[in-house]
């Protein structure tokens, strides 16, 4: 009989929803990196999980090295930790080499030759002006005058920060949920292997399908089912849609998650899976409403009972704001009462004071 979305959902939420922890980095290690494109998103997501962690003792993860965040798979940008980081590192060098070489129309050097002379200009913290100052003076002397000028095209201005060998932090006397600029310095990574991107993939988020990894990952799927051919002991399920899905052997009990959660923009429990294929936690209609066809951006998400059911976000930037709580219809509409702790969780995760919760119900989609 083939497992069902609300399973599956069970068995991720298991690994999602973990029992407590006190450290930061051991809240990264056990949920899996989590994608920051938004940096507020690691304050909020880790406050969703475990509730209390405070602004300060993720500010201070940071400050120490004990989770980094940079730019990593499918060019998106992901907070982990060192370990975890190093394993992201891979998959994207992997992928990136040749979008490097199309971008800037390598031909004299390789990517990777660029890649070790950015990295080690930025031994010290760099801005991306310097950085990419610096790649065009080398490409312009090793590969050529168009290379040169290619990476001042709109889509190569980005690719000097984007070959998952930096790690990026806010200018001094900036706060690290911010959205200012960034500063850029070389990441000394430990010893990772693709195996090890699948395994993390599994740990954090299985089950998971060949085509999740592989969307996640961005790597394609032949090199996803050569790197599961080498893990031994995977345990399978025929999910609803007839597809294979695998999990590590350390298989946990399945949890039942009770009441609301606010979960951040670009939420592990919708971006660590197919983009089309995100059923156990959302349906097809409301995913559609989470996410901005204009800009591809993706609002933060209610979660009810383990369900995606809703949007919610913080009005202004002011320290004291108020808050708008937004449910889908046809969905259970969350109570006042059910909302107090996620947004006291809230308050302390990014330091702000809620001045009041407005819950509405959205219409049909």
């Amino acid at each position: 009989m083939p497992t069902s979305w609300d399973d599956l959902a069970a068995l991720t939420l298991a690994r999602q929803f973990p029992e407590p922890v006190a450290e930061v980095g051991a809240m990264v290690e056990a949920v899996g990196p989590v994608q920051t494109q938004t940096a507020r998103s690691a304050f909020i997501g880790l406050a969703a999980r475990f509730p209390g962690v405070t602004h300060a003792a993720v500010s201070a993860a940071y400050e120490g090295g004990e989770i980094v965040r940079g730019s990593t798979i499918r060019g998106t940008v992901h907070t982990a930790t060192p370990q975890q980081f190093a394993v992201l590192r891979e998959a994207c060098r992997t992928t990136m080499a040749t979008h490097w070489r199309r971008q800037l129309g390598l031909e004299r050097v390789g990517a990777e030759e660029a890649w070790e002379a950015v990295e080690q200009h930025a031994s010290v913290w760099r801005t991306p002006d310097e950085l990419r100052a610096f790649l065009r003076d080398w490409l312009h002397e090793h590969e050529g005058l168009a290379a040169a000028e290619a990476l001042d095209s709109p889509t190569g201005r980005h690719v000097v920060t984007a070959s998952g060998g930096l790690v990026r932090r806010p200018v001094p006397g900036a706060r690290w949920e911010g959205q200012g600029a960034p500063v850029y310095r070389r990441f000394d990574a430990p010893g990772a292997s693709l195996v090890d991107l699948v395994r993390t993939h599994l740990s954090s988020h299985g089950p998971a399908s060949r085509e999740d990894i592989a969307w996640w990952s961005g790597l394609p799927l032949g090199v996803v089912d050569s790197l599961v051919g080498d893990l031994e002991g995977l345990v399978s399920y025929v999910g609803p849609d007839e597809r294979t899905y695998l999990d590590l052997p350390d298989v946990p009990a399945p949890r039942d998650l009770s009441g609301v959660r606010l979960l951040p923009e670009f939420d592990a429990l919708l971006c660590a899976y197919h983009s089309k294929r995100r059923d156990r936690f959302v349906t097809p209609a409301d995913h559609a409403r989470l996410v901005s066809r204009a800009n591809g951006l993706m609002s933060p998400a209610l979660l009810v009972d383990g369900r995606i059911t809703g949007t919610w976000r913080s009005v202004g930037t002011a320290r004291r704001r108020p808050l708008e709580v937004t449910w889908f219809a046809g969905t259970r509409r969350p109570r006042k009462g059910e909302l107090e702790a996620p947004v006291a969780a809230l308050e302390e995760a990014l330091d702000i004071t809620v001045t009041r919760v407005d819950l509405t119900r959205a219409g049909p989609a």
